[in-house]
C-alpha cells in the first residue's frame, strides 16, 4: 500500500494581514521617532545636555504606539462591523430565496470555469453542507485567515512601533557628547549621526526582512524605505537647524 504524503505549501498572502502591520509599526516606528530626534539635537544649542532629545524620543515612542493601536482597531473594527453586516444580510437573502441563492452561486462557479451541470452540483454539495459559508467565501470574498480581528491588529502595530521607535532612542541615550579641544561641548552632532546611523541600518535590513517574508524583490524594497529615511531625517534636520533658534 502506497504511503500517503501530505504537503502543505506556504504562500505569502498568508502573512499579508500582520505582515504589514508589523512592517507598517516598525517603520514608522523607526522614522518618525529618529526624524523627531534628529530635529530636535539640530536645534539644541551647544553645550544643552540631552534629556530634551531623549524626552521627545520617548514621548514620541508612546505617543506614537498609542496612535497606531488607536488607528489600526478603528480601522478593522470598521472592516469587521462590514463583514458582519455583510454576513446578516446573506443570512437573510438566503432564508427569503434560497433557489434563488443557490442560481447566483452556480453562476460564480460557472463563470470561474467549470461547465453548468457542474457548477450547479458543486453548488448544491456546498448549500447543503453550509450555505452561509459557501456564500461568504465565494461569493463576498471572506475568508477565516482573512478575518478582520481588531485587538490583535491594535496590538501587533503598537507592539512593532514600540520596538522600532526603541532603536533611535537607545541610539541617542548611548551616544558620547562630543567636546572641543578645549573641553566644550559642540552640540549633539554625535547623537545626530548615531541617530541617523542605526536608523538608517535599521530600515535597510526592515526593507530587507519584509521583501524577503513577502517574497517581493529585496534590493527594491530595502532602497525605497531607505531613500524615505533619509529624506525624512534630513528634513527635519534642516528645520530644527533653521529654526531651532527662533523657538529657543
Amino acid at each position: 500500500m502506497r504511503s500517503r504524503i501530505r504537503h502543505r505549501e506556504t504562500h505569502a498572502t498568508e502573512r499579508l494581514g500582520w505582515l504589514r502591520a508589523a512592517v507598517l509599526g516598525a517603520n514608522d516606528g523607526i522614522l518618525s521617532t529618529a526624524s523627531l530626534m534628529v530635529g530636535v539635537a539640530s536645534a539644541t544649542s551647544p553645550g544643552s545636555g540631552r534629556g530634551a532629545i531623549l524626552l521627545a524620543g520617548l514621548s514620541a515612542l508612546i505617543a506614537g504606539a498609542m496612535s497606531m493601536a488607536a488607528g489600526e482597531y478603528v480601522s478593522v473594527s470598521s472592516q469587521s462591523d462590514s463583514e458582519r453586516a455583510d454576513l446578516a444580510r446573506e443570512k437573510k437573502e438566503l432564508d427569503a430565496d434560497w433557489h434563488g441563492e443557490l442560481d447566483e452561486l452556480t453562476e460564480i462557479y460557472r463563470i470561474r470555469g467549470l461547465d453548468t451541470p457542474l457548477a450547479r452540483q458543486v453548488a448544491e454539495q456546498l448549500m447543503r453542507r453550509d450555505p452561509l459559508s459557501a456564500h461568504a467565501r465565494d461569493e463576498l470574498g471572506m475568508t477565516e485567515d482573512g478575518a478582520a480581528r481588531p485587538v490583535q491588529a491594535a496590538l501587533a502595530s503598537a507592539a512593532s512601533f514600540a520596538c522600532g521607535a526603541a532603536l533611535p532612542w537607545l541610539a541617542a541615550a548611548l551616544a558620547p557628547d562630543p567636546y572641543d579641544a578645549a573641553g566644550q561641548s559642540t552640540g549633539q552632532t554625535s547623537v545626530i549621526w548615531t541617530v541617523s546611523a542605526v536608523s538608517l541600518l535599521a530600515l535597510l535590513l526592515l526593507g530587507l526582512a519584509g521583501a524577503w517574508a513577502g517574497n517581493a524583490p529585496k534590493l527594491r524594497a530595502a532602497m525605497r524605505v531607505l531613500l524615505w529615511g533619509v529624506l525624512a531625517m534630513a528634513a527635519t534636520a534642516i528645520t530644527g537647524h533653521l529654526f531651532g533658534g527662533v523657538v529657543g
